[in-house]
């Protein structure tokens, strides 16, 4: 994500470059702009800071650079009685333990609970890597934490207001399909042609079907507009006796195979879906198909 962006989400709390002076002249919670080495046995990272795992090698990569160039950005931390709390620069403060520095430069401030949360959640979003379903669930959560509008919570991440709808409406979407987007086997694109699908296990389909055929986004959208269109058409008849008709089949398979069953599709072809949870699982089925043909 741009730096633009950064330096209005940041600005909003911490004053940046000319506002800066008017801002610590006004606001107690400015304190100092000088920047200081502080011990880092003396740093605590921020229990608010929404990314937990770090990419291993690019600390690596990071703490390497470090050696050579040293921290060209300061850390700007919080301070809490002796010591202090990371606000911005986790990665910077990672990789500095890895490159054996005993302390960083830092720029130290006064800020208030709402505000240290506001700031680690905006640089997660600017600064990181996110997949599609991170950075939803980061404007989420900035929008709720800090009570803003879908409109203020893009102006401070540098965002148009529809590209942080649209990454919002993907929260929508059924778990299993935002773990394939997690794992990066379904793009933040073709998750975005499912949320007009209404049925979750539809949904499920559809991305699945995406994954396993390696689907352009412009083949899935063609998918989901025949599956619409079959939907507009006056079925509802159809899908009533259809639904009375197999639903006994269903849950007998339920029962039988004791997992969750689907069946998609019409009356005359379709797929029947048998979930399994692990590789023990996919033998018990399994086995239990091949009992059946004896």
């Amino acid at each position: 994500m741009s730096n633009k962006g950064i330096g209005k989400g940041l600005a909003a709390l911490l004053g940046n470059m000319k506002e800066e002076e008017t801002i610590a002249e006004k606001s107690e919670s400015a304190v100092s702009r000088e920047i200081m080495n502080v011990d880092i046995s003396l740093i605590d990272t921020n229990p608010y800071q929404p990314r937990k795992v770090f990419d291993k090698a690019a600390l690596e990569e990071l703490a390497a650079s470090i050696k050579t160039f040293g921290i060209i950005q300061p850390l700007i931390v919080l301070r809490s009685g002796n010591r202090y709390v990371i606000i911005a620069g986790e990665r910077r403060f990672r990789a500095a333990r890895l490159a054996g520095l005993t302390s960083v430069p830092c720029v130290v401030r006064e800020l208030t609970p709402r505000e240290m949360r506001e700031i680690a959640l905006i640089e997660n979003l600017q600064r990181e890597d996110l997949n599609p379903v991170e950075a939803a669930e980061g404007i989420a959560e900035l929008i709720k934490s800090c009570d803003l509008t879908q409109e203020e919570a893009a102006e401070r991440i540098g965002m148009s207001r529809p590209v942080v709808t649209n990454l919002l409406r993907l929260l929508s979407l059924d778990k299993e399909v935002l773990e394939l987007v997690r794992a990066g086997r379904l793009s933040g694109s073709h998750a975005r042609c499912l949320v007009v699908v209404t049925d979750p296990e539809v949904q499920v389909y559809y991305a699945n079907k995406a994954c396993d055929n390696k689907m352009s986004v412009r083949d899935l959208e063609q998918q989901i507009q025949l599956y619409l269109g079959r939907k507009l058409i006056p079925t509802g008849a159809r899908k009533e006796k259809q639904s009375k008709e197999l639903k006994g089949f269903v849950n007998d398979m339920k029962r039988i195979f004791n997992t969750k069953v689907t069946i998609l599709g019409g009356e005359e072809k379709g797929q029947i879906r048998i979930n399994y949870y692990s590789n023990d699982d996919l033998q018990r089925i399994y086995d239990l198909i091949d009992s059946l043909r004896r």
